[in-house]
């Protein structure tokens, strides 16, 4: 009996000993506007004070409970294609170019998949790519299976390598189905998947298994929904005064718009429910990467706003899960800062790849370890005007404690929040006296970021609608975007 222990013990030595030493495979997931609160652990973790309480993802919980959770990643510009455009090249959005929506991505040499495929790997783009209205084959990829610009819910023609195909049922569970397929006929070789869902994008339909999941939940306001940016009062006056609503509460914030958009994700949970299934049947689940996040973060009425743009806490926080049971531990919470530049570094660390000099993130593998001493304090977050949408051009500096955001050409909207104190950001500081000295540290630390991230005016953003004093004039379109 004890020669049995031992050998099986062996066995186990050799099986860790070998995850170890094989390049691991690398699942990224994304999904389309999905809170960092968008998470039953999350909203169980904040109990009494969590708005979404009902909230059912207990796939996306798995990858938490079996790896690792961040409690603090953010984008670093909350709209669709420039954060997909950092996560592939590891960039600011002033220095990769994508700025907006409009702007198809070409680039097939100096991104995370091209460096992935050059050290060996079968590399896959599956579901939603939304660089514009881009066709084709995506660059940088070995296999594509993905969609024009949002798609829609049902029946969504892909594009297999470029050539259409149509498909029958919800979206996100053909492209769970195309992302089986690969992981099937790959499992023999070291391989990379982006599997991006649709969901919760808007237009939410929810598969028709989940089209009546929450209807009978509690809805609960948000804290700060009366805590509108200057820049609204500015472009909907008459929306000035605190107890003027821009929408209707139970149109947009209830059950045409949170509750469709949540059963969404309940739908998008069952992919990843798949595929987390599918690694245990084909004994991958040990020698593989997953790393779960969004693109951005979204409103629910926080702040008076829907969409996301802005730099509050609801739009730039998104959810962050990664999982590796070869190296990383079961269960942990990091609390620092992760971003969304950081995932490029982290997947090319884990596949024995040197992050290239021009990627501005850094690999988050020391700190899941628990080696990393220093880590950063703050961050540069921006957003650059849209003829289509009200939010207006701005950029702000967001540290472990506070925030500072600032509007160019309008610095009497300029907003300073104390995070540790006021985190709904609520009251704002900026031109309070008594918080001149952290309003003096936050602008200097501004600067410092404008400095490391060679921050420059991007040539390629629309021109800002000013007037002849350099003031914004105000946006005409309708509040919600």
């Amino acid at each position: 009996m004890r020669k049995s222990f031992i050998l099986s013990s062996l066995l186990l030595i050799s099986l860790f000993a070998t995850a170890q030493n094989k390049k691991p495979n690398i699942i990224f997931m994304i999904t389309d506007d999905q809170r960092f609160d968008g998470l039953s652990i999350v909203q169980q973790e904040q109990g009494k004070a969590a708005r979404f309480s009902y909230l059912q993802t207990p796939n996306m919980d798995r990858i938490a409970k079996e790896g690792v959770r961040f409690r603090n990643a953010f984008v670093t510009l909350s709209l669709c294609s420039p954060s997909r455009a950092s996560m592939l090249t590891g960039q600011y959005n002033h220095i990769n170019g994508i700025v907006n929506n409009y702007q198809p991505f070409t680039d097939s040499v100096n991104t995370l998949p091209a460096l992935l495929r050059t050290a060996g790997y079968k590399t896959a783009l599956i579901g939603k790519w939304h660089m514009g209205s881009q066709k084709g084959k995506r660059p940088g990829y070995d296999y594509s299976a993905s969609y024009i610009a949002h798609g829609k819910y049902y029946d969504c023609p892909f594009e297999v390598d470029g050539v259409s195909e149509p498909t029958k049922g919800w979206i996100d569970d053909v492209a769970t189905d195309y992302a089986i397929d690969f992981i099937k006929k790959n499992k023999d070789h070291p391989f990379a998947l982006t599997l991006a869902f649709k969901a919760p994008h808007g237009g939410w339909t929810p598969p028709k298994r989940y089209d009546k999941l929450y209807d009978n939940v509690k809805l609960t306001r948000p804290v700060n929904e009366k805590d509108k940016p200057a820049y609204v009062s500015f472009i909907y006056p008459e929306y000035a005064a605190a107890d003027k609503e821009l929408f209707d509460w139970t149109d947009l914030y209830g059950m045409k718009r949170v509750i469709p958009y949540w059963e969404t994700v309940k739908g998008a949970d069952d992919g990843v429910g798949r595929v987390l299934d599918l690694l245990k049947e084909l004994k991958l689940e040990e020698n593989t990467v997953i790393i779960f996040t969004s693109d951005n973060g979204y409103f629910h009425g926080e702040h008076a706003l829907q969409d996301k743009r802005a730099a509050y806490e609801e739009s730039m926080r998104v959810p962050l899960l990664i999982k590796y049971p070869a190296r990383f531990p079961r269960g942990k919470i990091v609390d620092e800062m992760a971003l969304n530049l950081d995932l490029p570094s982290t997947m090319l660390e884990l596949a024995g790849v040197k992050p290239p000099e021009r990627f501005q993130g850094k690999s988050l593998v020391s700190l899941i370890q628990g080696k990393q001493k220093d880590w950063r304090k703050s961050f540069l977050f921006q957003y650059f005007y849209e003829s289509n949408s009200p939010t207006p051009t701005l950029l702000a500096v967001r540290t472990d404690k506070a925030k500072l955001v600032k509007y160019p050409h309008q610095d009497d909207w300029a907003e300073l929040f104390d995070l540790e104190k006021d985190p709904y950001e609520m009251n704002n500081l900026y031109n309070k006296p008594e918080y001149s000295s952290l309003k003096e540290k936050m602008e200097k630390e501004f600067e410092k970021q404008l400095i490391e991230t060679r921050y420059k005016d991007p040539k390629n953003a629309p021109k800002l609608p000013l007037d002849d004093n350099g003031k914004y004039i105000p946006y005409k379109g309708k509040p919600n975007q």
